[in-house]
């Protein structure tokens, strides 16, 4: 069950150096391109940043501890075929990080605050781990405002755990030895050779995330009372993007291919937690073949 928790939930994004889709896949985009913006939320702002045109929107939300920079990877693949927005959650980046409960429904509406500061009516959803459920919640929020759910290597329901459980995996982040513990975690999302590099560049966005925000953000998803981000049922298209792992079993893509008659479910070999991250040209291609399958993107 840990092993599960750790590989298939909590996760930290990365800076996305290294590795390059194919030069007939690139736009003139890139993310030095974008255009930084803050978005009220309550008493606090949320920074995002805006790069590309089209008819439609993609918004990417990130995992655990990381940021909207992270997908600088996907901008010259996607930003000649959609309008990319690219957030720091509320507590993360560039965002102001308050002293709060960081619950899914928390970020969730952060996102919604982004998309409305960006005059965005509807949009297509894409989460990393930990923005799995998150972008699961904007859904439950405000379903007319989402074209699509991507799940990259991310759960679309909430594990059944008991609380025994979830205090052996969160307990740690409350200590005065998180560093050490978020170390040990980071690492074994990396299990493939010629990684080190790439995992210690991602280590160091994570611990530059507050330790209240760490913690929180793990209660957030685990917590009593918390609500689940199952999804009964989505009229719009799901797609999934997964990292080939024994946790994700053939009774879950059935779960997955349940939700929606519009699903594409599809997982990359040779690849750990951070797919995105380690075959950027290999996740940009099945993207954009599953995005423009559902007519979300430009062709």
């Amino acid at each position: 069950m840990k092993n599960t928790i750790t590989l298939g939930l909590f996760s930290a994004c990365t800076l996305l150096f290294g590795g390059c889709v194919t030069s007939n896949s690139h736009s003139r985009y890139s993310i030095a391109d974008a255009q930084s913006r803050f978005a009220s939320f309550g008493t606090n702002k949320i920074h995002y940043v805006t790069v590309g045109k089209g008819r439609s929107s993609i918004v990417f939300v990130h995992g655990w501890s990381c940021n909207g920079g992270f997908w600088r990877a996907q901008v010259p693949a996607l930003a000649n075929k959609a309008r990319l927005i690219l957030i720091d959650l509320p507590g993360h980046g560039q965002s102001d990080k308050p002293h709060t409960d960081y619950t899914m429904d928390f970020f969730a509406g952060g996102v919604l605050a982004v998309m409305h500061d960006a005059r965005v009516d509807k949009a297509t959803l894409v989460g990393h781990s930990m923005g799995t459920p998150v972008i699961c919640r904007v859904h439950a929020q405000a379903p007319a405002k989402v074209a699509a759910l991507v799940a990259v290597d991310g759960l679309l329901r909430r594990p059944v755990v008991t609380a025994e459980q979830v205090e052996q995996f969160t307990g740690p982040y409350r200590t005065p030895q998180y560093r050490e513990h978020t170390t040990r975690f980071i690492g074994s999302m990396f299990p493939n050779p010629g990684t080190e590099t790439l995992r210690d560049r991602v280590l160091a966005e994570v611990l530059a995330t507050p330790q209240h925000v760490m913690n929180g953000a793990m209660q957030g998803m685990f917590g009593a009372g918390q609500p689940a981000w199952d999804l009964p049922t989505a009229n719009v298209p799901v797609v999934v993007l997964n990292a080939r792992n024994p946790m994700w079993t053939t009774e879950y893509e059935a779960y997955v291919r349940s939700l929606s008659p519009r699903t594409d479910y599809r997982v990359i070999d040779g690849a750990g937690h951070f797919l995105m991250l380690e075959k950027p040209a290999e996740f940009n291609a099945a993207l954009m073949e599953m995005l423009g399958k559902f007519a979300l993107i430009n062709h």
